[in-house]
């Protein structure tokens, strides 16, 4: 029992309660990271999550976010994985249909299935409660469908911001459009619309001495200077940090 400033008793038991509450919310905080997915966007979007290498998937892999609208999502340490946004997608009430981009296999839960190309890709590697340093980065090698950020949530030393803000879609090069009903929704990676080695680093490519950087993938890191244009643009476009919540913003304000 645990004595008051009044002279009264009360259960240790009631005490330690909202310490053990916190104590316990402390350690699952610190040994992952939170994720704010905002839809800044003027429609509909509905993310997809990928775990990989095994990682957990978040949420069933995908839902729908309404414009103005923001969900939160905990990852464990140690996860890896991608974020996208899908855009007109149609699903009946078995959650079963498609997008115009970003669909994983018609299914609203993308569950375990990536996003067909192109789309804006958000990935990430985070750390651990020892090794608490989180990388992260955001690709166009499969392309683009949407504008995404995705930054640390108070600033942070060293901390970079992952992103493309500029809609692509608008200066594609008419080799890479992807069109639905005449409109340009997205703008395809040079190796989805060439099918080569030597655009896609594979095969006698795989490697940066061979694989560099076609014009395509200029023109792309000229726009989009903080996000990846081809496979190995490393130095540019890998950012790390400390923080342990990020903002992931579809359409993230100029």
């Amino acid at each position: 029992m645990r004595r008051t400033k009044n002279n009264m008793t009360m259960p240790t038991s009631l005490f330690l309660r909202p310490l053990l509450f916190y104590l316990v919310a402390s350690i699952s905080f610190t040994n992952g990271a939170q994720l704010i997915l905002v839809n800044n966007c003027n429609e509909s979007i509905w993310p997809g999550i990928l775990g990989g290498g095994g990682q957990k998937t978040p949420k069933d892999g995908g839902f729908h976010l309404g414009s103005g609208e923001e969900v939160v999502v905990d990852v464990a340490e140690k996860w890896s994985g991608r974020i996208w946004g899908r855009q007109g997608c149609r699903f009946d009430n078995n959650g079963k249909g498609s997008c115009d981009t970003g669909d994983c296999s018609g299914k609203l839960h993308c569950q375990g299935t990536g996003g067909v190309p192109p789309a804006t890709v958000v990935e990430m590697t985070l750390g651990t409660s020892t090794s608490p340093l989180h990388y992260y980065d955001v690709s166009l090698v499969d392309g683009f469908n949407l504008p995404v950020s995705m930054k640390p949530v108070g600033g942070g030393i060293g901390c970079g911001i992952a992103s493309c803000e500029v809609d692509l879609n608008i200066c594609c090069p008419s080799a890479l459009e992807m069109k639905v009903g005449g409109k340009v929704v997205g703008c395809k990676s040079a190796c989805l619309a060439m099918q080569s080695a030597k655009y896609c680093c594979t095969g006698d490519y795989s490697n940066p001495k061979n694989c560099k950087p076609t014009l395509f993938a200029n023109l792309f890191k000229a726009i989009c200077p903080k996000a990846y244009s081809y496979a190995f643009d490393d130095s540019t476009s890998l950012n790390k940090c400390r923080a342990t919540r990020y903002v992931v913003t579809f359409c993230p304000p100029k």
